[in-house]
């Protein structure tokens, strides 16, 4: 899918999250920051505890916002709160016309993919939801599909620690895909023939007495061959 960016704002990320500062070094570094140099996307981040009333006699520099409870029914850990998560969305949209996605992380639910990013550069507003502990109030995800079009997804088969990896990977897939970011559109590498070897100069590498050598039909410049070779690979 290739979308003109040309008379389009910027694309909005704006992630939900207890721990801002452990995603904004990877969002700022790299191809990811010069996208928001660039004005290509731009980054946000909502805190729930920010939205979390201080009891009434702890007020102070030190009063501790509580976003966590234990869970109904019994169970081990702790769970978000739904209210606190519920304000920060509201508060990352505010009252923005355009499409807004607001994005769910569950394991087991549908894989995020290339065709996904995709379908996500669609929006105007992209609202990612990290969740910690044990899991989020179901009733901030019944709340959220208010607010815009939810959408639940597991990035890999394996569980995190909480949705910031997966909110990273998820920016990371549809800037890349944004029309500029790369330079060329054919740096996305499932939009070209790709390999999962790669070789680069020198031609011969030896570690350890054994040579390792750039195969032979890379150096040839035909480019047919190669992409058969490609291809295969």
């Amino acid at each position: 899918m290739k979308l003109s960016m040309a008379s389009r704002k910027p694309l909005s990320f704006h992630l939900i999250t207890l721990f801002p500062e452990a995603c904004d070094a990877y969002l700022s570094a790299s191809i990811l920051g010069r996208a928001r140099t660039d004005k290509k996307t731009q980054v946000t981040y909502q805190n729930p505890r920010d939205f979390v009333p201080v009891p009434k006699g702890k007020e102070g520099k030190f009063a501790y916002k509580k976003v966590d409870e234990r869970p109904y029914g019994g169970g081990p850990g702790m769970v978000m709160t739904a209210l606190p998560v519920v304000r920060a969305i509201e508060k990352a949209i505010g009252k923005k016309k355009g499409k807004k996605a607001v994005i769910w992380f569950e394991p087991g639910a549908k894989a995020f993919d290339n065709k996904e990013a995709d379908a996500l550069l669609t929006f105007d507003d992209i609202v990612l939801v990290c969740g910690r502990y044990e899991g989020i109030d179901s009733r901030a995800k019944k709340i959220a599909k208010t607010l815009g079009t939810l959408k639940t997804y597991s990035v890999g088969e394996a569980i995190y620690t909480g949705g910031e990896v997966p909110a990273l990977a998820i920016v990371d897939a549809v800037t890349r895909r944004i029309p500029g970011v790369l330079g060329k559109d054919d740096s996305v590498e499932e939009r070209r023939i790709a390999s999962r070897e790669i070789y680069t100069r020198p031609e011969t590498v030896e570690w350890k007495k054994k040579k390792y050598r750039v195969p032979k039909v890379l150096q040839t410049g035909h480019h047919a061959n190669i992409d058969a070779w490609k291809q295969k690979k």
